[in-house]
């Protein structure tokens, strides 16, 4: 073996490292050049492209909750259908703009292309429905009615439909269960705006551009708990749109169910019969003008009257609310806002006004009460009240002696109330009033809730007015110019009206006051505000904040939020006189004005209450009104140019009573046939499951009604005021 001198190993192992420390320079060499090569020399380009990857999103709608009545039936749900959207973002990448793709998808759709534009064109002040009033980068429903054949074709024929979708989806659904309508109840939908999702930005309920959004009724009242939360999936994707990952992912959570206290038997019952009275009324000659009453309108509220919960709200004339899925019509949206068509959008129990006519006379009662007068004492009820030279008469003139206020509520004599207001009128100063006058009559109208909102829990409610000397000033001042520029002394009567208004509009003259003390003149009342105080006359005094919410139950039914009832005060007056308002009420339903339409009434076993009312309205036929209560519940009707009290509204607020409580016309009760004998306190039954179980309910099917003398329904029996 061969030795190796040592100099001779040391000598190589060196050469080794030289050899290895010039590899691993060459490589660091190499290395920084490629990153001088990267970031330097092609920087700016990578740079841009990897700007182009960027974080995609795919929204997954959330099921929106349902609204349901008492009893746990659906009022509001959701239905799966074939929907076809557009993206507006896509057809504007084409040359034409989408133009030749909305045509072709109008073929396979049925449809004409001007109906697909239109739908997918954007709203804007100068653009008519049908149009697009959401966010122009989220898909544009074109139908919700597409054949599972239509999407078949469009998802087959993709290269045809670029931007062009077809997919299953949740779809709000209004069913009507029992026959009922509930439209301006439950209010409608329709997309978010780019306004609405800048101004939400930062708020604890943030909107995505797929929300769908409540626009009035209960869906905008509970618009946050019944939307839930949309679900988003971000993917991160190159500048080809290919996916390179997945970033974040934040699954949908389904919104909360809405029970309400309405029960939609007893809705149903209400919307018939204010339906049916509205058309009787029609078959009436007005005896003033000669012709037939028009009934052009009109609303009806059932209200508990220990809660002020609203078991049933109907307006007439009503919509379909279904015609707000998947977008309106022109047709049906000029429909809604048409005066021809008397506007079926609005609520007229929340947002209609009239004069109340005699149902207004439970105020000045306790106003002159208030203000000393004995509520047994004897008061003049002759056939007319004269000032100066206007004669202010009762109705068809007949006097009833020597009275109390009590019976005054009885028989509505007006002449009672007349002299009252009158003398408490010029107590006040008369033309040229104190500096403080106490204005007894109308600030007891504000003490009972009027002339603001009674609170319920749907939008645009509107707050009345009482015409006390402050409303004068401010009308005038606002009216004073025109009025001067129209009025002419000796005139037409328009035009003397107008100057004696110019000249002084703004002074409480005593024909002011004495109009207003029987519910004329320029008082404007709600049906929903009676109601509240009407009810509250039948529970001791509370002022209930009218509330269609009972509770918010989550989707799985683990947790259940209830929406107690709220006070907005009580009423001013004594528990004494309340009990002698409530015994005179319940006089008008034995034997006053409204006795004529409770014969055979059980009022041992169900005390009823009532007051009748036949409001004039300058230029127009008389309005009818209706308020009754129970210990149960609280019925007011109110019918536009509908003739008078009892005559238009009395015997179909008795059948709603009827079926509520299940009697016939000769008082007797049959509890099976009984819709809502006491009210409903308890919420519905929710399964192990989390699903609320729901009654099956059937189609309401009134008795064949007797055929009413014309002149009964003409108004009560002679010698009676409504």
């Amino acid at each position: 073996m061969t030795n190796i001198p040592e100099t001779g190993r040391t000598h190589r192992v060196q050469i080794r490292l030289v050899i290895l420390q010039m590899i691993v320079f060459s490589l660091l060499l190499t290395l920084g050049g490629r990153l001088w090569y990267l970031q330097i020399r092609n920087g700016d380009e990578y740079s841009t492209e990897a700007k182009n990857n960027h974080v995609q999103q795919v929204v997954q709608p959330a099921v929106r909750g349902s609204i349901l009545d008492a009893r746990g039936i659906p009022l509001a749900d959701n239905e799966t259908r074939l929907v076809v959207s557009a993206s507006r973002t896509e057809l504007m990448k084409i040359k034409d703009k989408g133009k030749g793709v909305l045509t072709r998808l109008a073929g396979v759709l049925d449809m004409t292309p001007k109906e697909v534009m239109d739908k997918v064109r954007l709203c804007d002040s100068q653009t008519p429905q049908p149009c697009w009033n959401g966010s122009p980068y989220q898909p544009i429903p074109v139908t919700d009615e597409a054949t599972t054949q239509q999407a078949l074709q469009i998802r087959e024929r993709a290269e045809d439909f670029p931007g062009i979708t077809a997919e299953p989806t949740a779809v709000r659904r209004y069913p009507g269960p029992g026959s009922s309508n509930s439209g301006q109840v439950l209010g409608y939908l329709s997309p978010v705006t780019d306004e609405e999702i800048l101004k939400a930005k930062d708020t604890r309920s943030p909107f995505l551009r797929s929300d769908q959004v409540g626009r009035s009724g209960l869906e905008r009242t509970y618009d946050k708990d019944l939307r839930g939360k949309a679900g988003v999936t971000r993917y991160e994707v190159d500048n080809l749109g290919r996916v390179i990952g997945e970033a974040e992912n934040d699954p949908a959570i389904p919104g909360a169910n809405l029970v309400t206290s309405i029960d939609a038997r007893v809705q149903a019952v209400a919307e018939y019969q204010l339906n049916a009275a509205m058309k009787e009324a029609r078959k009436v000659v007005d005896r003033n003008t000669g012709v037939n009453y028009k009934a052009d309108s009109g609303a009806v509220v059932v209200l508990e009257s220990k809660t002020g919960r609203v078991i049933a709200m109907a307006s007439n004339p009503t919509y379909d609310p279904n015609v707000w899925v998947g977008g309106i019509s022109a047709k049906d949206y000029k429909k809604l806002l048409d005066k021809k068509s008397n506007v079926p959008l609005m609520n007229r129990a929340i947002q209609g006004m009239a004069a109340p006519g005699s149902i207004f006379k439970v105020v000045p009662v306790t106003a002159a009460v208030n203000a000393g007068y004995e509520f047994d004492g004897r008061y003049p009820c002759p056939s007319s009240y004269s000032i100066g030279g206007q004669v202010f008469k009762n109705f068809e003139s007949q006097g009833h002696g020597s009275i109390t206020l009590g019976q005054a509520l009885e028989v509505s004599c007006d002449t009672v109330f007349y002299a009252l207001a009158h003398k408490q009128w010029q107590l006040d100063g008369g033309l040229h009033p104190k500096k403080r006058p106490a204005e007894i009559f109308y600030k007891t109208a504000h003490q009972f809730g009027l002339g603001k909102e009674t609170g319920v829990d749907l939008p645009g409610e509107v707050s009345g007015r009482i015409p006390d000397r402050a409303w004068k000033q401010d009308f005038w001042e606002l009216n004073k110019d025109y009025w001067c520029k129209i009025g002419k002394k000796g005139g037409d009567y328009i035009q003397q009206l107008s100057y004696e208004n110019c000249l002084e509009g703004n002074l409480m003259r005593a024909g002011d006051s004495v109009n207003y003390s029987i519910g004329q003149g320029d008082t404007l009342v709600t049906p929903i505000q009676m109601a509240v105080i009407y009810s509250a006359i039948a529970n001791g005094g509370t002022m209930w904040n009218p509330t269609l919410g009972k509770a918010v139950v989550s989707p799985d039914g683990k947790e259940v939020r209830e929406i107690a009832p709220k006070s907005h005060g009580r009423l001013p007056m004594s528990a004494e006189t309340r009990k002698q308002i409530d015994g005179a009420l319940a006089g008008v339903a034995t034997r006053g004005t409204a006795a004529w339409r409770f014969g055979g009434w059980p009022q041992d076993k169900i005390p009823m209450h009532a007051k009748t009312g036949t409001a004039e309205v300058y230029g127009k036929q008389t309005t009818s009104w209706f308020a009754t209560y129970t210990e149960d519940y609280t019925i007011v009707m109110t019918i536009a140019q509908g003739g008078t009290g009892s005559g238009a509204s009395g015997p179909f607020v008795r059948n709603i009573y009827d079926a509520m409580y299940g009697l016939d016309k000769e008082g007797n009760q049959d509890l099976s046939k009984a819709l809502l004998p006491k009210p409903q306190r308890t919420l519905p039954k929710i399964n192990k499951d989390g699903v609320i179980d729901a009654p099956v309910i059937r189609p309401y099917e009134p008795e064949k009604p007797k055929e009413e003398d014309p002149a009964a329904l003409a108004g009560p029996p002679s010698g009676w005021r409504d």
